[in-house]
């Protein structure tokens, strides 16, 4: 009798042995998982300091208050593109249409009393004297205009089932076209459009003093964007609709959502915020060129894959297109700021960016 109690303390014991190892291995693996998912972060927050370290005055409000301002256009094009990468796409014509709203933009708002000559010889009285509709007509014809743009994207992949990539691709280079087109049809061609209006600037250098801190007015802008894409992704039928067909657009078929109809939705959206970006950056620069938004494109995309938005779609957050924003433009700033030579912040993006869409595959492929 009391051998038959050892043995079964002895097979308690052992069991409980093996349930504590289990545990232990699940654990590590979970830790392993934790620090592989995440390794792209460990690695940005170790440049980061390491540029702390180098220039410790990278840490005050100024600094701060220059990447919050830097980031601000560029968060409103990820929040964008970040609904097309959703819908496993990508939008390689984000860059061109920044630069046909900018140059628009640009053209009407000109300060015509300036010696420089204006993309327009004259412009009509109540347009120039009415400060509401001087600032507001060339903003929605600039986002008008990317809309249009972007909608035919979304009904060339949504209806004629071309790949997100050549579709997009193909329509950055004829907008750059028509880019150019109309940029050289001013009164005295292809020069940039400077001497901007003063109200014109205003609309995105205007500060707000908080705290004794001055902030642009774009800092805001940026948040209330934020703010109305959350609403929109989380909390709309459309927002659903969106993440339904970009994780299975076949089952979100079948359960009654118009695939066609919310694709070129997602692209409408996009391109009203393509033409905001390009408005305000216009306004933040003070000039425009022929290569405005070259490779904005780029940032913007990378940005959403650092942030989570996994091209296998379906998956992605706000919040994730924000950090991404903000980690990337840390990172520009601060080796800038530490006085890098700009071949080396091209390497470390670029490294970021492969590793980033690395983790996002290697995470797709556990899932599968």
């Amino acid at each position: 009798m009391e051998n038959q109690k050892v043995k079964f303390i002895d097979r308690l014991k052992k069991r409980l042995n093996d349930r504590i190892e289990k545990v232990k291995k699940a654990d590590a693996k979970d830790y392993k998982n934790f620090f592989i998912n995440n390794a792209i972060f460990f690695v940005i927050f170790g440049l980061i300091i390491v540029i702390i370290v180098m220039e410790p005055t990278f840490l005050s409000s100024r600094v701060a208050i220059n990447i919050l301002t830097q980031s601000s256009v560029k968060l409103i094009l990820a929040l964008g593109v970040g609904g097309i990468i959703i819908l496993q796409g990508t939008d390689l014509s984000l860059g061109r249409s920044v630069g046909f709203a900018a140059i628009i933009s640009a053209s009407f708002l000109q300060d015509l009393t300036s010696a420089d000559k204006p993309y327009f010889n004259t412009l009509p009285e109540w347009f120039v004297n009415n400060d509401l509709l001087y600032l507001l007509l060339p903003l929605m014809l600039a986002m008008l205009v990317t809309a249009i743009f972007s909608a035919l994207n979304g009904v060339v992949v949504s209806v004629f089932k071309v790949h997100p990539f050549l579709a997009t691709l193909g329509s950055s280079v004829a907008l750059y076209g028509l880019l150019q087109m109309y940029f050289e049809s001013g009164a005295h061609g292809p020069q940039p459009i400077g001497s901007l209006s003063q109200r014109f600037s205003d609309v995105a250098n205007y500060r707000v003093t908080i705290l004794g801190n001055d902030f642009p007015i774009l800092i805001f802008y940026a948040i209330i964007i934020t703010i109305i894409m959350w609403v929109v992704w989380n909390k709309t039928r459309f927002g659903k609709n969106m993440y339904a067909v970009g994780g299975n657009p076949e089952a979100a078929n079948i359960s009654g959502v118009s695939v066609v109809k919310t694709t070129v939705l997602v692209y409408i959206l996009a391109g009203l915020l393509y033409g905001l970006g390009g408005y305000l950056e216009v306004a933040r620069i003070g000039s425009a060129s022929s290569g405005i938004g070259t490779g904005y494109e780029l940032d913007a995309i990378a940005a959403c894959v650092v942030g989570g938005i996994s091209f296998s779609g379906g998956i992605g957050k706000i919040s994730g297109a924000v950090a991404g924003v903000l980690m990337f433009t840390i990172i520009s700033y601060g080796m800038i700021y530490v006085g890098i030579a700009p071949f080396y912040q091209f390497i470390v993006k670029g490294v970021i960016i492969v590793a980033a869409v690395a983790v996002d595959t290697r995470k797709y492929i556990k899932k599968t």
